[in-house]
């Protein structure tokens, strides 16, 4: 008799287990139905006016509580698609602008030809300060337009161990090169400042193309016009670079997660100005104009090329004897 109601129980559980089984295959068939259905129109309304839908946690992390951010959104789609282009516009124009300049102006000359006699332009100091922060700045550029453009254009080219190793580096670097780069501007900002106020010169400078369109040099001290936009773009922008680099490197310790995305917004766009504005700045610098590299070079440069280009700067040192070096 047990033995029986052994069997009659298996057997009714066998049956209640196919049951189940049968039930639930047949609710997989149907279409999904409750929170899988896709959101209407009204809520998809309400998630664009909300900043953030939150919960309530327990755990001493607040912010594990944000469920959804639809600004998150706009702001991928932003570094993903919208900054690439922004970049490819400045570096790549700025590059194409500066070819077609030196196909059409050429080299910028030294009227008189050079005389063979130099001064000093800037001293061991001021070029170590400068090649601190320019080298800095290179390295850095190279990391964040990897993190722009890397996915895109490097790892197909070197593949996904390549270009982890490669990220993992620029990384590495830019989280670490930030702190000269700020010491370079802060020190630039000290002993340059007082040379790169504007002034009525530079007007003047502006109007008459700064030799560089025109014909002839306008007058100027030891850093003229353009050099000046040089210097308060590395300025203002490298202290915008820094600020938001810092709190980026801190994340949540100033902001929330809106300052977040506000200061990552902020480094990319300025980061891509500053980078078109010192490629022209290094054209100038080097093939541009002859004669000028060796003003960050060796320190000299040569009595015409002074003469020409920073005229009120060269009768100045030349009033106090330093017009040619020793």
């Amino acid at each position: 008799m047990d033995m029986k109601l052994k069997m009659l129980a298996r057997g009714l559980a066998a049956l209640a287990l196919a049951g189940a089984l049968s039930l639930g295959a047949a609710q997989a068939q149907q279409p999904a139905t409750g929170l899988m259905k896709p959101p209407s129109g009204q809520e998809e309304q309400m998630l664009r006016e909300l900043k953030k839908v939150e919960g309530r946690v327990s755990i001493p992390d607040a912010k594990s509580g944000t469920l959804i951010q639809p600004a998150g959104q706009e702001f991928r789609a932003f570094h993903r698609d919208t900054l690439p282009w922004i970049g490819a516009a400045a570096i790549f124009g700025m590059a194409l602008l500066l070819a077609l300049f030196f196909f059409v102006r050429g080299r910028i000359r030294v009227a008189a030809g050079l005389s063979g006699h130099t001064m000093l332009r800037f001293p061991s100091f001021d070029r170590m300060v400068h090649w601190m922060t320019a080298a800095c700045f290179i390295i850095l550029a190279l990391s964040g337009l990897n993190m722009a453009f890397g996915r895109t254009l490097l790892l197909p080219l070197i593949g996904d161990t390549g270009f982890s190793a490669l990220t993992q580096l620029g990384k590495t670097a830019h989280n670490y090169l930030g702190f000269p780069f700020m010491l370079g501007v802060a020190l630039m900002f000290l002993i340059w400042v007082s040379q790169n106020i504007p002034n009525a010169r530079d007007i003047a400078w502006f109007r008459a193309g700064g030799g560089i369109v025109g014909k002839g040099h306008p007058p100027a001290g030891k850093f003229n016009g353009g050099q000046k936009i040089i210097f308060w773009t590395v300025v203002l922008g490298g202290t915008a670079l820094s600020v938001t680099g810092l709190m980026l490197l801190m994340p949540f310790d100033y902001t929330d997660i809106a300052g977040m995305q506000l200061s990552q917004t902020t480094h990319g766009l300025i980061g891509v100005v500053m980078m078109a504005v010192i490629l022209a700045h290094i054209y100038i610098g080097t093939l541009g104009m002859e004669g000028a590299f060796s003003a960050m070079g060796s320190g000299e440069v040569d009595v015409n090329w002074a003469r020409e280009h920073h005229s009120v700067w060269y009768e100045q040192e030349a009033a106090r004897g330093r017009a040619a070096a020793e």
